[in-house]
């Protein structure tokens, strides 16, 4: 492969990690500024709503947002804290060293409010076409 095929590659690859960031960005500073909660947040409150009864161990929040055990045991400690009570710890029955965590309908609520937001960001920003425009550039180098 050629040095200019390999940089193009990677040229593509930074200008979809900027708009995933930019992305991101957005979601998150809206989302901090209307209900208090980060981006990591809102996914914990979103993983928790599509279970069936609402909860999860915290390994498996672990694996779905992508943070060690520690860092996802402070995150879902502070959103116990600070986010009035959207979430609920307890321990499991079968095997006390599992631990869950269960969204309450103050969190269910909460992440209704948010989610409302969080799309009309999303579709704001494919309405004005930059994910769109973004793709085409990509799409455009790759094929060249």
């Amino acid at each position: 492969m050629e040095d200019n095929q390999r940089h193009d590659l990677l040229d593509n690859w930074l200008s979809i990690i900027n708009v995933q960031t930019n992305i991101a960005d957005k979601l998150e500073s809206a989302l901090e500024e209307k209900y208090s909660l980060s981006l990591k947040e809102f996914y914990v409150l979103y993983f928790l709503s599509q279970t069936d009864d609402k909860q999860l161990r915290l390994q498996q929040l672990q694996e779905m947002i992508g943070l060690s055990q520690s860092a996802i045991s402070r995150l879902v400690g502070r959103m116990e804290a600070n986010s009035c009570g959207a979430l609920e710890r307890h321990l499991c029955e079968d095997d006390r060293r599992g631990i869950y965590t269960r969204l309450t309908s103050l969190g269910e609520e909460k992440f209704k409010k948010a989610l409302v937001t969080f799309e009309e960001i999303l579709q704001f920003i494919l309405a004005e076409g930059h994910l769109q425009g973004a793709w085409q550039s990509f799409l455009d180098k790759s094929q060249q």
